[in-house]
């Protein structure tokens, strides 16, 4: 479609671009070669007024039009973007007359401030004249309109089969309706009136008239009243299949034009925006708009087409519209700079520009229209299908079914057997394994017992579980009493693990509920959510026993006899090598063979220096060192009474570290141990009490709970968004089904 109209545009362009002089005749050679252009456009542009089937097939904008009734009639907004020319201009601009003289009758609500105030989609089709009245003569006789006749007549979308020969009504009818849309105030309604008009005086077109652009809120206008009316015109206008008719008042600055302004903003290079220039009789004497036709001002590739519309004095003096059409073509015929090129102007001329503009892009966009009509069609089929018809059956069987379902659905996730399993992140079971191998297994290993017991606490836990003797060997109580205050330790992050799977199995019925079905029902999705909750929160009772029951197993009794664990011979063995480690052999260098060990024992310290040291509060003085070391030796005789709180202050002796290195390797072999059942113990205790038994009593669960004969009926009504949305997936599936049909006749 754009090549051809570019092509007739741009010859169009071509012969207002040498415009004639005012002042002087054109020469004769000019005259020809401006008179030949005439003529090949003539043939391709210009179809005769008398047949307007002629030029193209009526067949497109017939099918066109019936689209659109399609998907007004049954009230849904149209999802396909169907050819249509919208009308643009500002509230002064002549857009009402224009239209008035494509149709040729007076059928416009017409006064001051905005009358336009919702979408009108004026269909134009052709009718062949009758020569019969068909018993519409006393209804013709009765009419306030002169010029009716039974050849012309319109049709509203919203009162079908009622034909409104007299245009009066017509005029009336869209006051009436717009008023029961929108009140008697000035305010404006996205919502379309349809009128259709036969007439053997019209090409076959579809126009939308939308309300006049306008600036500053007059009386009751809604304060944002130019917004409104600017979103309204760019909803129609931003379509990619929308051709923009501009209307522009030809006495005013172009670059004011806000038809244009606002054309530009969605077809910033003007491909599909046609231009008319109106009142171009009342522009002062020595100017023309021959600039403007010629695109040497803001051009457009279909060009601008010069009208002349009755002024309010001729529509005050009941001018007909026949003698302001023969107005308009004398004023083109004899004007000094539109006379060589008047069959390029008038309204005669933009209806047949438009009729073919209009055709040729149905032509091109007819292709795209059935690929979305067929893709919509099977979407809102789908949906429709998902959401289900409205009365499905017996109200048990059908709860039965859900229950059912929903119980096998649950069982699939934990099992990980789901068709629909994702590439991309973890789900169900699969979020439960994570929980159990990589959280709590990684939690306690993490879990360290000499972060809170240190060397200096452990040593005085060995002095206070040896009472008043002090221990031959390493103390046994209290290995086991540090054993079992860090088993206890254990207990947190086992409930910790036990509380993220309940986290994780509240997530699987979450998504699950997501599905339309349970959004269909509101109760029932309500319903079930309550009684899995409840029943999630039943079995983490005995699920937390057992866990807490595990760590006090553990705690209760301290099997030094387990294989894994180092006893304590062998711990005594390690800490000793560390200490003592053995001397290395000497080797006689002569014979290679090791020397003799010599058998002269290392003079042992006397028993007295000791005694001294520790009296003198070395360093070495152990755990009561530090506290004699302030005391004089009178003081130390006098065996004053012990203070009322003893504590450690003294370094390790020797002997104490040795003990110390001991405990702490019995501890961490010990410790290990528990770690590793408690790894193992846990997870099989979460999956017996709450995960297996989730998977294996839900479906008993939910029946118990639900299947209430008395409760049935609640549970499986409708939300308001199901019933509303079934409802429009029928309107558009019944509607696209219909434009299905209407675009396959047409090959």
């Amino acid at each position: 479609m754009r090549n051809n109209s570019t092509s007739s545009a741009a010859e169009n362009d071509n012969t207002w671009a040498t415009p004639d002089k005012p002042n002087s005749p054109p020469p004769a050679t000019t005259h020809s070669r401006s008179h030949s252009r005439n003529i090949a456009i003539m043939t391709t542009d210009q179809p005769s007024l008398s047949t307007p089937g002629g030029i193209s097939d009526p067949g497109l904008i017939k099918l066109v039009n019936k689209l659109q009734d399609v998907f007004t009639t049954v009230g849904v907004n149209n999802p396909i973007d169907l050819p249509q020319i919208v009308v643009v201009g500002s509230q002064s601009s002549g857009k009402s007359s224009v239209l008035e003289n494509i149709v040729g009758r007076d059928f416009l609500p017409r006064g001051s401030g905005i009358v336009t105030r919702r979408p009108l989609v004026l269909q134009l089709i052709n009718r062949t004249a009758q020569s019969t009245s068909n018993g519409l003569d006393k209804e013709l006789a009765d009419s306030t309109d002169k010029a009716a006749n039974m050849d012309e007549w319109g049709e509203f979308l919203h009162i079908p089969g009622q034909k409104f020969f007299d245009f009066n009504k017509i005029r009336d009818e869209i006051s009436r309706e717009t008023e029961a849309k929108v009140g008697r105030n000035a305010g404006i309604s996205p919502a379309p009136i349809n009128l259709r008009i036969y007439s053997p005086n019209v090409l076959n077109l579809t126009l939308v008239d939308l309300p006049g652009l306008t600036r500053v809120p007059v009386g009751d206008q809604p304060r944002d009243i130019e917004r409104q009316i600017r979103d309204m015109i760019v909803k129609y206008i931003q379509k990619s299949n929308a051709i923009i008719l501009a209307v522009t008042a030809a006495n005013v600055d172009l670059a004011n034009s806000d038809g244009l302004k606002l054309a530009r903003e969605v077809d910033p290079e003007g491909q599909r925006t046609i231009g008319v220039l109106t009142k171009v009789d009342l522009m002062d004497d020595g100017t023309d708009v021959v600039d403007i036709l010629a695109g040497r001002i803001i051009p457009l590739r279909l060009g601008y087409v010069p009208v002349v519309n009755r002024g309010q004095r001729d529509i005050d003096n009941k001018k007909a519209i026949h003698q302001a059409l023969e107005s308009e073509k004398n004023f083109f015929e004899n004007h000094k700079a539109y006379r060589n090129k008047s069959s390029y102007c008038g309204t005669p001329y933009l209806a047949r520009k438009l009729n073919l503009i209009l055709m040729m892009h149905i032509k091109q966009t007819l292709p795209d229209i059935k690929a979305r009509i067929s893709s919509s069609l099977q979407k809102y089929t789908q949906e429709l299908e998902s959401l289900g018809p409205s009365m499905l059956g017996n109200s048990a069987n059908i709860i039965l079914n859900i229950i059912t379902e929903f119980t096998n659905e649950w069982r699939t996730v934990l099992d990980g057997n789901n068709a629909e399993l994702s590439s991309t992140e973890l789900s169900g079971g699969a979020r439960i394994s994570f929980v159990f191998h990589e959280l709590y297994s990684n939690g306690v290993k993490a879990v360290d017992p000499f972060d809170v017991v240190k060397d200096a606490d452990i040593r005085v836990i060995l002095y206070n579980s040896s009472g008043s003797s002090p221990s031959l060997f390493v103390g046994t109580q209290a290995f086991e009493l540090i054993v079992k205050q860090q088993i206890k330790r254990l207990e947190e992050p086992s409930l910790k693990c036990a509380s993220l799977v309940y986290d994780e199995l509240v997530r699987i019925l979450t998504q699950l509920l997501t599905k339309p079905l349970y959004r269909r029902y509101p109760s029932l999705k309500e319903k079930i959510h309550q009684v899995v909750i409840t029943f999630f929160k039943k079995a983490m009772e005995p699920t937390n026993k057992l866990v807490r029951d595990l760590v006090a197993m553990e705690s209760c009794y301290i099997n030094t006899g387990h294989p894994d664990f180092l006893n304590g011979h062998r711990a005594m063995a390690i800490v000793n090598e560390k200490h003592n480690p053995p001397r290395p052999v000497q080797v006689d260098p002569k014979t290679g063979k090791p020397l003799p060990v010599s058998s002269t024992p290392v003079r042992a310290a006397s028993p007295t220096l000791a005694a001294g040291s520790a009296d003198d509060g070395s360093a070495n003085g152990g755990f009561f060192g530090s506290f004699f070391a302030a005391k004089n030796k009178k003081k130390a005789a006098a065996m004053e009474a012990p203070p009322p709180m003893l504590k450690a202050s003294g370094m390790l002796s020797e002997r104490e570290a040795i003990e110390v290195e001991v405990i702490k390797l019995l501890i961490n072999s010990y410790y290990n141990i528990v770690k590793r059942t408690m790894i193992d113990m846990v997870p099989k205790a979460i999956m017996l009490t709450l995960v297996q038994l989730t998977r294996d009593e839900m479906q008993k669960e939910l029946l118990e709970n639900m299947y209430r004969q008395s409760e049935l009926d609640d549970l499986l009504k409708e939300s308001d968004y199901t019933t509303r949305r079934r409802k429009e997936c029928q309107q558009m599936v019944e509607s696209l089904s219909r434009a299905s049909e209407i675009v396959s006749q047409v090959q």
